[in-house]
């Protein structure tokens, strides 16, 4: 979170950014995370806290099953998939930097790759279940990679996907953190429901259901470690997360790159 460091509270060298700030260093996605990787997993991140909270609930039983975790970063996704049994799991990112940390896990060690998500280099249908965790954000082409998503997802296939909600990016929300350098925004578009749900429509998927999600008590704590705690009430009557339930349907073609 980003903003004065309000009443002296001593804050951590690196901490997550949510609200912005004029003094934010703006920076494109590949530098960003460059730039954020190594300390992307030391703080907690409210909005990740937030996502976590709802989505662990409804994770469908992975055991023996193939899954992928798209944009995975530092594999946060795809950790919790291989605990609970999945057969084969995969992590795929774009950002090297962000892939080195992952490939520190052991448990993910062999199970990461470096990919554009608008060239995945899985055959079509390949994966019974997926997420898509923070990313779409940062992608240009929302249809191609709508599409290109679907095309590795078996019919009948659940995907998750969540994203930064955009009434929290009118109110001033950012994807972001804080080094000791500076405050630093990372680009992002802010795609509606409504553009999302198009992109995926056009793929072949159906919508089961999307939500907003507001911040609640369980996400107090994270404010009050980084000394913003007076920011906390207002945050929370803001949707912060817009989460996604697609299913690919089994009788819709899908246009996208062959394998």
């Amino acid at each position: 979170m980003s903003g004065s460091r309000g009443n002296g509270t001593s804050l951590p060298e690196c901490e997550p950014e949510v609200l912005s700030s004029p003094g934010q260093f703006v920076m494109g996605v590949r530098d960003g995370y460059e730039r954020w990787a190594p300390t992307y997993d030391d703080f907690p991140n409210p909005l990740l806290a937030r996502e976590q909270r709802y989505v662990f609930p409804l994770l469908p039983r992975l055991l023996n099953r193939h899954v992928l975790d798209l944009a995975c970063g530092t594999g946060r996704w795809l950790e919790r998939f291989l605990s609970v049994g999945s057969l084969t799991g995969v992590g795929v990112d774009l950002s090297s930097a962000m892939l080195r940390v992952a490939g520190e896990k052991k448990e993910l060690s062999g199970k990461i790759a470096q990919a554009d998500c608008l060239r995945l280099p899985f055959r079509r249908s390949t994966f019974d279940f997926a997420i898509c965790s923070f990313a779409l954000g940062h992608i240009q082409d929302l249809h191609s990679f709508a599409a290109e998503f679907s095309r590795v997802m078996k019919p009948g296939s659940d995907l998750f996907v969540t994203d930064l909600h955009t009434e929290a990016y009118a109110t001033g929300w950012r994807t972001g953190f804080r080094d000791q350098q500076s405050a630093v925004q990372v680009q992002t578009l802010p795609y509606s429901a409504e553009d999302i749900l198009r992109a995926f429509y056009s793929a072949g998927c159906e919508c089961v259901t999307h939500v907003g999600l507001c911040l609640g008590e369980p996400e107090r704590p994270i404010f009050g470690e980084a000394g913003r705690q007076k920011l906390f009430q207002a945050a929370c009557r803001v949707p912060a997360v817009l989460f996604c339930h697609f299913r690919r349907d089994s009788r819709a073609t899908v246009y996208g790159r062959m394998p």
